[in-house]
């Protein structure tokens, strides 16, 4: 039986990092009259003022602030406003292009979106069929599609999970009881020696020291009014690369992330060399050797 390709997962922050800037910025807030500044200074406070989770309040902030100005508020109105979206350059077209190369390298490559915004915006996006899954966070809605309770609130430590269930293979956020089974590191579906993670800044430090800690990669890219910050935690040992947030070709970013496809395709296929002999003479493949080079 032909052997199946070894998956390498890409896990994105959104915002800040494959967009310019947060997602609601570009027309939900515009919508309501407010500035950015404005929106997030209120959301926040009120966060502080009634110590509700940072997510939360924001979400909270978004329907009280929409029914104040008698805005409609539904899940088809926030699908269209990410529609304004606004991608880094290169972005369009990377994940067609390291598919395609991932390919080249007998490996296959999966995207997942890990994010803090709202999944309803991401999915109003044009890069949003780009991805296996989007992890974000996100209203329940009634048959009128109006939102009536927070279905997933994704705060910075929250996303870690997520890390957790692509790694096994336990998609469906409703399934925890698969996600917290025991189960052997040979036997999940991505390890994490196969996973990279792309952020931009404090959010994503709980992924980035997870990939860091378990062999897998942790880059950050940047706009020039943040490279202080992202220069920090490269000089912190908290992520492995920092690049310009420019996905085109060529560019610093794409050619190193070229080059840790290559090490994670070759890195597979000693292992399975390894584990061919084992079996060719007899011996056990342990779990313990998976990762072994």
């Amino acid at each position: 039986m032909e052997r199946q390709a070894p998956i390498i997962a890409f896990l994105y922050d959104f915002d800040k990092t494959l967009c310019t800037t947060d997602m609601q910025d570009y027309a939900f807030i515009p919508s309501l009259g407010m500035t950015p500044a404005e929106f997030w200074a209120e959301a926040n406070e009120f966060g502080r003022a009634n110590r509700i989770d940072g997510i939360l309040a924001y979400m909270y902030t978004m329907l009280r602030e929409a029914e104040r100005k008698n805005l409609p508020f539904t899940r088809e109105e926030l699908v269209e406003k990410g529609r304004s979206i606004v991608l880094f350059p290169g972005v369009q077209d990377w994940f067609r292009r390291i598919d395609a190369f991932g390919a080249a390298q007998g490996v296959q490559v999966e995207h997942y979106v890990i994010s803090s915004g709202l999944r309803e915006i991401i999915e109003g996006s044009s890069i949003s069929g780009a991805f296996k899954e989007i992890y974000a966070s996100e209203f329940y809605y009634d048959e009128r599609g109006v939102p009536v309770w927070p279905k997933l609130a994704v705060n910075f430590t929250a996303k870690t999970q997520f890390v957790y269930r692509i790694n096994k293979g336990v998609l469906d956020v409703s399934n925890d009881k698969d996600l917290n089974a025991s189960m052997p590191d040979d036997s999940k579906r991505v390890p994490f020696t196969n996973m990279i993670y792309v952020g931009d800044g404090l959010s994503d430090v709980p992924c980035m020291k997870m990939m860091r800690a378990y062999g897998g990669q942790a880059i950050a890219v940047y706009q020039d009014s943040d490279r202080a910050g992202v220069e920090d935690l490269l000089a912190k040992g908290r992520v492995d690369f920092i690049f310009p947030a420019d996905y085109r070709e060529g560019t610093a970013l794409d050619e190193t992330v070229k080059n840790i496809i290559r090490k994670m395709a070759i890195t597979d296929r000693l292992w399975e060399e390894n584990a061919q002999q084992l079996r060719t003479i007899g011996g056990d493949v342990l779990p313990d050797q998976v990762g072994l080079f």
